[in-house]
């Protein structure tokens, strides 16, 4: 059963012990965006068809650890598995020489017929800043908007890069709605090391005496 607590909408709301929040933006695009240029830089970009399991948690966690990504973390591997091998799901694996180095997850179908969620989106700390990301973007895109598209959508929240949001927008996406997310804080049950997303405090509800 989901526990539920009221939410003060003009001022704050206290959490119980052990729950972390954060603010959810989702974008959308609902026209499709002019093809870009060929990129530079060595890197490809490659459909997994059969993601490996293991592959795939090792990216996500190299991308994702610093910015507390948990959604896939707290999943068993039967859940992950039946997850990536949905025929609606694509993994798309930006490599370099070889090596995994970014990660867009696309679901056909989610939020309606003809839409396109990017669930999954991010490249590995040390491929910030080089293009990379601009990259795997355009190559997601193109991909996305293949087959009768008619929207493309993501979410992005304030655990997140900085700068994820205005990347978002310059891709073409506009802002359309606001959420409040609110989880157990998955430092705290041994889903991510405690080190992981240092911007967000980490609150122990039963600290040594």
């Amino acid at each position: 059963m989901t526990e539920t607590i009221a939410l003060d909408l003009d001022g704050y709301t206290d959490l119980p012990p052990g729950r972390i929040a954060n603010v959810v933006t989702y974008l959308e695009m609902t026209n499709r965006p002019a093809p870009a240029a060929e990129a530079e830089g060595g890197r490809t970009v490659r459909h997994v068809v059969k993601p490996d399991l293991a592959a795939y948690r090792d990216l996500y966690r190299r991308i994702g650890t610093d910015w507390l990504w948990f959604s896939r973390a707290v999943m068993s591997d039967d859940e992950l598995a039946a997850l990536l091998a949905k025929p609606s799901t694509e993994i798309h694996f930006l490599e370099q020489d070889g090596v995994p180095i970014g990660l867009a997850e696309l679901h056909r179908g989610e939020g309606g017929p003809d839409h396109v969620e990017i669930a999954m989106f991010g490249v590995v700390p040390e491929a910030t800043g080089t293009g990379a990301a601009r990259q795997l973007m355009n190559a997601a895109l193109a991909v996305a908007w293949d087959g009768g598209t008619e929207r493309v959508w993501l979410h992005t929240c304030s655990f997140d890069h900085p700068a994820a949001l205005r990347f978002y927008k310059r891709s073409g996406f506009t802002p359309f709605k606001f959420a409040i997310e609110v989880s157990t804080d998955p430092r705290l049950d041994g889903h991510l090391p405690r080190t992981a997303g240092p911007h967000v405090a980490l609150i122990d509800p039963t600290p040594s005496a």
